[in-house]
């Protein structure tokens, strides 16, 4: 597992901004030259991308500030709450569509310019596939639940997008105007489901949600390795807040060890586990045979 990388998790969240207002301006043109309801609909989830990218960008900055007197665990979860506003903001871009798709319901009507309004939609929705792809991918590299909420974000944008293309190809080829519509609101429930995914994604992660299971078992084949001397572990918890993953356990160590040799030990055990965990912080209790305990224990062999 590699080091989180920061300046490239701050850089591509600052150039989310103009980014998404470029996208923007292209979707809202295309619906202005074809009148498609549509296309307005899928206008409207790239103007809560713009919010969502301002949101993102100031987000990650404040997370990615070290620890101080008032935050002493640092800043990290910040992020979540980056995440769960991008999916309150991803269920309110699909109502819309759904308003805008209900009214085209009830008043049909094949678009203007089509082809052209196609074109310039279509090569939007490049961008943002290519620009989601990248998010997402870096934002999963360096566990940033802001830049990778903001990649799920702009991904639900190409869905629209594809949605709509199809729908007015459909529409056009037809004569169905009703289609247009019709697959706006498809769209628009999909959009809520991914909205559903991520805002409850990101209020588990900020309700302690324990690190993921494979990491779960890196930090126990590390104590496992790397405990020589020692006699046994228990009560290992985990939590994870953004790049940064938060362990404590307790060491059981003979009576007679010295306190001296039960910090090498210590040493020794931070030291692999970080080199497993990047981001890591830890919090490891030395406790002298014979103490009870309870909890989750890791065998340590040899």
């Amino acid at each position: 597992m590699s080091q989180p990388n920061h300046t490239l998790v701050q850089r591509l969240a600052f150039w989310g901004i103009p980014l998404s207002l470029a996208v923007m301006s292209l979707k809202l043109l295309a619906w202005w030259v074809t009148g498609s309801v549509a296309l307005l609909s899928d206008g409207l989830e790239s103007s809560v991308n713009v919010t969502a990218a301002v949101v993102a960008y100031f987000v990650i900055r404040y997370a990615q500030r070290p620890a101080d007197d008032d935050h002493q665990f640092g800043h990290h979860k910040a992020e979540y709450i980056s995440a769960v506003l991008e999916g309150v903001l991803i269920v309110v871009a699909a109502l819309l569509i759904v308003k805008e798709a209900y009214a085209g319901i009830l008043q049909p009507a094949l678009p203007e310019a089509p082809w052209l309004g196609l074109g310039i939609n279509g090569f939007a929705g490049v961008i943002n596939a290519v620009w989601a792809t990248v998010l997402i991918r870096v934002g999963t590299a360096n566990r940033s639940p802001a830049l990778k909420a903001d990649g799920h974000h702009v991904m639900s944008d190409v869905v629209t997008s594809g949605g709509v293309f199809v729908g007015l190809v459909l529409a056009v080829l037809t004569g169905y105007a009703i289609l247009d519509p019709l697959l706006a609101l498809i769209v628009a429930v999909n959009i809520l489901w991914q909205g559903y995914k991520l805002i409850t994604s990101s209020l588990g992660a900020l309700m302690d949600k324990a690190v993921e299971p494979e990491e779960e078992v890196a930090i126990k084949e590390a104590i496992a390795a790397h405990s020589a001397g020692a006699l046994g572990v228990h009560d290992l918890r985990t939590r994870r807040a953004g790049a940064a993953a938060f362990i404590d356990f307790h060491l059981v160590v003979p009576a007679m060890m010295t306190v001296g040799q039960a910090h090498d030990i210590c040493d020794r055990l931070e030291d692999a586990i970080k080199q497993a965990i990047p981001g890591a912080s830890l919090a490891i209790h030395v406790e002298p045979e014979g103490e009870r305990a309870h909890g989750v224990k890791v065998q340590i062999e040899g």
